[in-house]
């Protein structure tokens, strides 16, 4: 067990021998914190936190009371195997909410990235890969395999269906049920998600120039009007286009994946 001397540990806290605890570190009443676990500099435990597993938390992350964290998956193929959670810097995960690490069969890591906020009751499973910037509202849940990109934002009491991508940008409407990838910057709502336009207030708000938005509002009716299916639509964006934007989500069409697509209604 490494506690650096300038870490602040309650009396009633309880850190296993073997546990990396770093400088500024506070670790507050009634936690638990495994053996395994790395806690980088000045991540804050408030109370009632378990950090368990094979876990590394990034620095100035805050983990708020009841969270569950590093928790074997709810998979019954899961056999003991050593397997990761690697959380990033200045991620906020808010009460109750429960992370859990990955699978021998699914890679054996779960991610999360930098400057996330997982609210109240929020859940995500094992081999999940979550980005940059990404919300996910009180209750949500982010089930296996699932890759998250940046800046995604998903809705209260929402469902991310396993081995769904969510591509950069996009929102899922609260109360909404997701079970096919969606293509970046696309906006689902309705409770069995429908792809229903763009994520243009959340383009707006990141600064994205007028011309880029126009190019994207053009690509979303050729995807959704154009000749021929879905990805033959996307190729011939793929050859006219000259905006980064359309390109993402032209480049996201055409990779491989293991589900089928929410397409424009």
């Amino acid at each position: 067990m490494t506690i650096h001397p300038k870490a602040n540990v309650h009396a009633s806290a309880i850190v296993e021998t073997g546990a990396e605890i770093g400088e500024g570190c506070s670790i507050g009443p009634f936690c638990t914190v495994g053996a395994e676990v790395v806690l980088h500099p000045r991540v804050e435990l408030k109370s009632h936190v378990v950090v368990t597993g094979i876990t590394e938390v990034g620095e100035d992350t805050v983990i708020f009371p009841f969270a569950v964290v590093g928790e074997v998956p709810q998979d019954l193929k899961f056999k003991g195997e050593k397997t990761r959670l690697v959380i990033g810097k200045r991620n906020r995960i808010r009460e109750g909410a429960t992370l859990n690490v990955g699978t021998e069969g699914g890679g054996g890591i779960t991610r999360i990235g930098d400057d996330c906020l997982i609210m109240t009751g929020a859940h995500v499973a094992h081999d999940a890969c979550v980005g940059n910037r990404v919300v996910m509202a009180n209750q949500a849940a982010l089930a296996g395999h699932c890759i998250v990109e940046d800046d995604v934002i998903i809705g209260g009491l929402s469902g991310i269906h396993q081995f769904v991508r969510l591509g950069k940008g996009a929102i899922i409407g609260a109360v909404t049920m997701v079970t096919h990838d969606v293509i970046p910057h696309g906006l689902v709502q309705a409770s069995r998600g429908t792809l229903d336009g763009l994520n243009l207030i959340g383009l707006k708000r990141r600064g994205v120039a007028r011309e880029d938005i126009m190019a994207l509002r053009a690509a979303y009716q050729a995807l959704a009007q154009g000749e021929g299916a879905f990805q033959e639509r996307a190729k011939r964006l793929a050859e006219e286009t000259d905006c980064d934007y359309v390109r993402e989500i032209v480049d996201f069409i055409l990779a491989g994946s293991d589900r089928s697509f929410l397409t424009p209604s």
